[in-house]
């Protein structure tokens, strides 16, 4: 298998929603999940096998080439993907089939995954997969570190089966139906970010298991209006000021003895910052793992202003404090910080100046690598030894990262126009492992601009066929400026292609990063603290009317605004608003009643809805609906699990008892991740349509 990148191009009679839809957001085809052997010979990743193919496959890089290692087909995928692997890869935003995951040994020699909930392993040496009999269907599976274990999840229970298929035991079975262990609770996985409920000891003797207890938790039920004889899906959901679930850890060795770990039931109250609201319960696990120097978890309370580092003893499941973290708005962490710290190593005495740094990434001998930006739009790798200091891995302009392991980096590069990833050796480029995703019918066009006071970071798509001068243009907004994310980005993201596609159809497009996206510095992040709508509307409102002076092309009399998620409802608060900047908006997805989104992400930002109830009332939007003078649309995933349905019924509802007309498009079957051909391309022309009606275009 050749190992360039093999891009192709669509039919020449395709458009773009359809291309769209077809390539899963251009998403098929990317090479990703790189783990990289101690001894820095072998690669493993996920790939389908181009940019059309729904089924991912697992890969290895070798001597310089690439080779298929597991085809799902030649397996003959068969069978349900179990519930809790689809909820997992709901949480995941996961879009493509068969294999999505794997596990390795220490070594990566030998490697498990599931397909359609039967578990596998397969070797790096070019023997043929072999099936593992398992008690159930199989979520999850990892395998020891020795490579002669290997532990899954079914039936909410943890099972471990030899690596030979033989001698398989339940480790920990559920004591109730709302018991499991080793599988994640919401919050961990939608808005902590822990994917993981279960760390193998390095000696392969046992394991450290998260149990999770839903009973707590509220149920809703989220049904099919499309076919009243289907049940409703019972979903245990803990909004905002309702009880979380209660998160543990157990010690689980592999002859099944248990010991649970003590974790501290709250913080000191004496070294607790203060707010307006305290709750210094630890709720929330945020980490846990199992290295060399032994078990470990972090957590963090109800509040989120203050988390604990603890080292766990496994025969006795007592815990030790290593590390107090406080923040009086609220605790981030730094993807691999804690494996940096556990390893004595660190970046330093002082960073280079505006440097930010977003991930540890690993290290190699006495070298960390690190991606960071001291540019917004912009992410690179870096190294740091203490004999050399700080040098720049990448440069050319756009969002880089890498996998390492012994003295092999791989380098995972975006720019605007390409997507290239690259294998180092000592430094030294030792191959390219393929990129096979589909190239766009049209080729984005953004200007990376910095606007006003606030230098918002921002992106212009102008019709490649416009001349200056020859016309006013109508503006749409296409922002998502919410935490966690930027789209003002120098790569090849799919949404500079969808923008610069609505730019063709004779609008101008712009793309605004404000307040409270990342990647500029804590005051930047922290001042939508208390209110998630006030700041970031302002932004937008400026970034129009500064584009507008640089470009007096764009027609301020004449802009819309659309967006998913945090985006529709910036988008639907803009036009109840900020009616006088925005004349339409389509809002997707959106968040409307913010009481009804989970604790974790919401309480960070608004605190807790009975104690600071002006915060819901300022931000959400129901209460604010008879404000409404402009063209909106609403469209929402009826089986939209994370942002429930009910935000916009409500929503709606609002509307039509204030008398305020406004459209509703539900799409039957739809999650928050909306892909599916024949809708998330229909949804493009929809949009499309609507604004140009809307906006006299």
């Amino acid at each position: 298998m050749p190992t360039e990148d093999r891009t192709t191009q669509a039919p020449a009679t395709e458009d773009l929603p359809l291309q769209f839809a077809r390539t899963r957001r251009f998403s098929l085809g990317a090479p990703r999940g790189f783990t990289v052997s101690p001894d820095g010979d072998r690669v493993l990743f996920v790939r389908t096998t181009d940019g059309r193919s729904p089924r991912g496959a697992l890969w290895l890089f070798e001597n310089g080439e690439e080779r298929v290692l597991v085809d799902p087909i030649a397996l003959g995928e068969s069978g349900e993907v179990p519930q809790e692997e689809l909820i997992r890869r709901e949480r995941a935003r996961e879009s493509s089939g068969g294999i999505v995951g794997y596990a390795t040994d220490a070594a990566v020699r030998t490697v498990v995954f599931a397909l359609s909930g039967a578990l596998w392993l397969a070797g790096t040496d070019g023997g043929a997969p072999r099936p593992i009999p398992t008690a159930g269907p199989a979520v999850d599976p990892r395998l020891s570190p020795d490579g002669t274990l290997i532990s899954y999840v079914t039936g909410r229970a943890l099972h471990v089966v030899r690596a030979d298929g033989t001698g398989d035991r339940q480790l920990a079975a559920p004591e109730g139906p709302e018991v499991s262990y080793g599988l994640t609770d919401h919050v961990s996985a939608e808005s902590i970010g822990r994917t993981r409920s279960s760390w193998w000891a390095p000696d392969s003797s046992a394991l450290l298991v998260v149990r999770v207890d839903n009973s707590p938790v509220q149920r809703w039920y989220l049904s099919d209006p499309s076919d009243p004889a289907k049940a409703p899906r019972v979903l245990p959901y803990p909004a905002a000021g309702t009880p979380n679930a209660e998160v543990s850890l157990v010690v689980v060795s592999v002859d099944g003895e248990q010991v649970p770990v003590r974790l501290p039931r709250s913080a000191e109250p004496e070294s607790h910052p203060a707010g307006a609201w305290t709750d210094t319960a630890f709720e929330y696990l945020v980490e846990g793992g199992w290295d060399a120097g032994g078990a470990y978890a972090t957590v963090q309370t109800r509040d989120q202003r203050t988390a604990y580092d603890l080292a766990i003893d496994p025969a006795s499941g007592s815990t030790e404090v290593t590390a107090r973290h406080h923040d009086g708005h609220w605790l981030e962490f730094l993807r691999g910080a804690t494996a940096l710290a556990r390893s004595g190593a660190a970046l330093g005495d002082r960073l280079p100046a505006g440097l930010e740094v977003r991930e540890i990434l690993g290290r190699a001998g006495d070298t960390v690598y690190f991606a960071a930006s001291d540019e917004p739009t912009e992410t690179h790798v870096w190294a740091y030894a203490p004999e050399s200091g700080f040098a720049r891995v990448t440069e050319e302009p756009g969002v880089h990262t890498a996998a390492v392991g012994g003295d092999t980096l791989v380098l995972d590069s975006r720019t605007v126009h390409e997507h290239t990833v690259t294998v180092l050796r000592d430094g030294k480029p030792a191959g390219r492992i393929g990129v096979l995703t589909e190239r766009p019918v049209l080729t984005p066009r953004p200007v990376f601009l910095s606007l006003g006071e606030r230098e918002l970071r921002t992106a212009l798509y102008l019709p490649s066929w416009h001349r200056e001068g020859a016309a006013r243009l109508p503006v749409v907004v296409h922002s998502y400026a919410g935490p966690g994310l930027q789209t003002v980005v120098r790569s090849n993201a799919w949404h500079h292609v969808v923008n610069q596609w609505f730019a063709e159809q004779g609008f101008a497009v712009l793309s605004i990063d404000g307040r409270g996206t990342p990647g500029r510095g804590e005051a930047w992040r922290v001042s939508i603290h208390g209110d998630q709508l006030t700041p970031v509307l302002e932004d937008q409102a400026e970034a129009v009317r500064a584009a507008a002076e640089l470009y007096p092309d764009l027609d301020t009399g004449r802009v819309g605004i659309r967006g998913w998620s945090f985006g529709g409802y910036l988008a639907a608060a803009a036009v109840l608003h900020r009616p006088d900047v925005f004349h339409a908006a389509v809002a997707g997805a959106a968040p409307t009643d913010l009481t009804l989104y989970d604790t974790h992400w919401k309480e960070r930002y608004l605190g807790h809805p009975e104690v600071q109830p002006e915060n819901y009332e300022r931000c959400s939007l129901v209460a604010h609906a008879h404000k409404l003078t402009r063209p909106l649309m609403l469209i929402h995933g009826m089986a939209d699990d994370n942002v429930v349905p009910a935000h916009m019924l409500r929503f709606s509802q609002a509307l039509l008892a204030a008398g305020k007309p406004h459209s509703v498009l539900p799409l039957v079957g739809e999650s928050h991740l909306v892909t599916k051909e024949g809708v998330a391309d229909t949804l493009l022309w929809l949009n499309l349509e609507f604004l140009k009606k809307s906006l006299n275009a």
